[in-house]
């Protein structure tokens, strides 16, 4: 399944995993319910940027390493400008 064939929650958990391991999908879930107020899997591109937000700031209460959470929030950014690109081509 090519990238922008994989449902974007999955794409999330994925760049999530590198930094949290095995507790990236629940990390993810509970920041769409809790925030977002949706089912996970309904996590949409107008929705990934506001979860970037609430990702930032739960991530910056779990560590105090500003690059390590930067770089992640980098990858999700990204990810957002990835999935755009590929929903407009």
């Amino acid at each position: 399944m090519a990238a922008s064939e994989t449902p974007l929650y999955d794409r999330v958990v994925r760049v999530t995993h590198v930094y949290l391991g095995p507790a990236a999908d629940r990390f993810i879930a509970r920041q769409v319910q809790n925030h977002l107020h949706k089912a996970p899997e309904s996590l949409s591109e107008k929705d990934l940027l506001r979860l970037v937000d609430w990702v930032r700031v739960a991530v910056s209460l779990i560590t105090e390493d500003k690059e390590i959470v930067e770089e992640y929030v980098s990858k999700l950014r990204q990810l957002a400008t990835e999935h755009t690109q590929n929903s407009e081509g």
